[in-house]
């Protein structure tokens, strides 16, 4: 189980890494298709039905994306962000949040400038080994698209 404080308000994730295993799959038509685990996706239900916000910084940009934003109604799903901590900190200011109150959780090097700005840091298993060494880095034992995601959301719900 995760250390996660009670008084985090929001969590912020990238996606592919996280929520799919970081392959892209293609068709002859070069049409990407991504492997989710349901469990992850009921990890964003869980956390919205515990008042807690999400949102999404990706570099990527799905339909995928799109899927979360409808289903659960998030506000906050970006994609094509190329400068992740200048999109995290924004999200900060926007709810008038203090970085103890905002997890991020991420994957590979890219991430490292979102993992600066906020007090909690998760990672998959299957991260970056980089990102692995980032100071009060926190590991899942399950990997990116294979229930990372849902591990965290249940350490932060059943504290």
């Amino acid at each position: 189980m995760l250390k996660l404080s009670k008084n985090i308000k929001m969590v912020i994730s990238d996606f592919d890494g996280v929520f799919t295993d970081g392959s892209v799959y293609f068709d002859e038509k070069l049409n990407q298709q991504k492997k989710m685990n349901f469990s992850d996706i009921m990890g964003v239900s869980i956390l919205i039905k515990n008042n807690i916000k999400f949102a999404i910084v990706s570099g990527e940009n799905t339909n995928i994306l799109n899927y979360f934003k409808e289903k659960f109604g998030i506000e906050e799903i970006h994609g094509e962000i190329r400068k992740k901590g200048i999109k995290v900190q924004e999200i900060l200011d926007k709810y008038n949040l203090k970085k103890n109150e905002v997890l991020y959780m991420g994957d590979d090097i890219n991430d490292i400038p979102a993992f600066d700005i906020v007090e909690y840091k998760v990672c998959p298993k299957s991260a970056n080994p980089l990102i692995k060494l980032i100071d009060n880095m926190q590991i899942t034992n399950s990997k990116g698209g294979e229930g990372a995601f849902r591990e965290m959301v249940d350490s932060l719900i059943n504290q």
